[in-house]
């Protein structure tokens, strides 16, 4: 890749078209500065969801104590791809609306599409893109990434993204604890009530 930087603005990169490119940039279009991204493992034209075959499943969870069904949804769609095992993590854990009402996401589609749009959503809102195709290549790369199992959020991402209004989108441990018996259950008390949101 023939880059040069310009001298006024070290954070603008001029490319050399004749040259392979890299999948990001920072650039300035129109007075405006974001990110410009190109495609990597997408192409114009077609979506990462046409790019794999789908099918129907029945994601049925049962106790292994006793046999009886602890978890059912059936019908749901997921990539030819993509493990039983991971069918039912994803119709159990992961999709959002009340079982058994027409809200309810039943398809892996659904569910890439709330997440991946929502942040794309807050890329555009906080001026990240320096234009719409470079959203639209964060977007479609995003889904790829996904739906291909290429990369994968934790938990609070899928439970959260796309469902509230100020998600709650990481797991870790976020307060400090001393090792006094007082410390470790007012821990419990502070983080149960940060995570009750999921």
């Amino acid at each position: 890749m023939a880059d040069t930087t310009r001298a006024d603005d070290p954070t603008v990169i001029d490319v050399d078209t004749d040259q392979p490119t890299q999948p990001l940039e920072v650039a300035e279009r129109q007075g405006r500065r974001g990110l410009q991204l190109r495609r990597f493992f997408t192409r114009e034209g077609t979506h990462p969801y046409d790019e794999l075959e789908w099918e129907l499943r029945d994601a049925i969870l049962t106790n292994w104590r006793d046999g009886s069904t602890s978890f059912e949804q059936r019908g749901v769609e997921f990539p030819k791809s993509w493990s039983m095992m991971a069918t039912q993590i994803v119709s159990q854990k992961y999709f959002r609306g009340t079982l058994g009402t027409p809200e309810r996401e039943h398809s892996v589609k659904q569910m890439v599409d709330r997440v991946a749009d929502t942040i794309t959503g807050w890329g555009i809102d906080g001026g990240y893109f320096v234009d719409e195709d470079s959203a639209e290549v964060f977007n479609a790369e995003l889904k790829h990434l996904l739906v291909n199992q290429k990369a994968a959020f934790n938990s609070p991402v899928w439970f959260n993204v796309g469902v509230e209004e100020q998600p709650q989108c990481s797991a870790c441990f976020i307060l400090a604890v001393e090792d006094t018996m007082s410390s470790i259950l007012n821990w419990y008390v502070e983080e149960g009530t940060i995570f009750k949101g999921g």
